[in-house]
């Protein structure tokens, strides 16, 4: 089993699709390890995202991630990187094949629903970013 770490952004909360998105991620045969709903402060999301600070959208991705809560969600599955992004589809909603959730939900590749880890390394710090070790039932 392998976990991830997946995030409903906050144009998803503010959407109402939290439900909607863990049902789909339930259905997939994901496992809920643990769930958290937060406000990221400016620091978070700066600490959370600091891989980009070099790039020209940091700022932006910074304020859109700061403006309202978002749910951060531990996941367990066989194979659960590549299947959450999978399932995920493309960042821009655009080129997301049908029946992914971006493509279903996303505005923008900017204002697009979900994140995901990228890599099994990159779930374990994002994991842990969120989530202390006895919160993953």
């Amino acid at each position: 089993m392998e976990r991830t770490l997946t995030i409903i952004k906050p144009d998803g909360v503010a959407a109402s699709l939290t439900g909607a998105i863990l049902a789909r991620l339930e259905q997939a045969g994901f496992r809920i390890l643990a769930l958290r709903r937060l406000h990221l402060t400016r620091a978070q999301a700066e600490g959370f995202y600091a891989v980009h600070r070099e790039r020209g959208f940091f700022p932006d991705l910074i304020r859109f991630m700061t403006e309202g809560p978002v749910v951060a969600v531990a996941l367990e599955r066989e194979q659960a990187v590549v299947e959450l992004r999978r399932l995920m589809g493309a960042t821009d909603p655009a080129k997301a094949e049908a029946g992914t959730v971006r493509k279903q939900y996303a505005a923008s590749i900017e204002r697009n629903v979900i994140h995901g880890s990228d890599a099994p390394e990159t779930a374990r710090q994002e994991i842990a970013f969120f989530f202390a070790q006895a919160d993953l039932l």
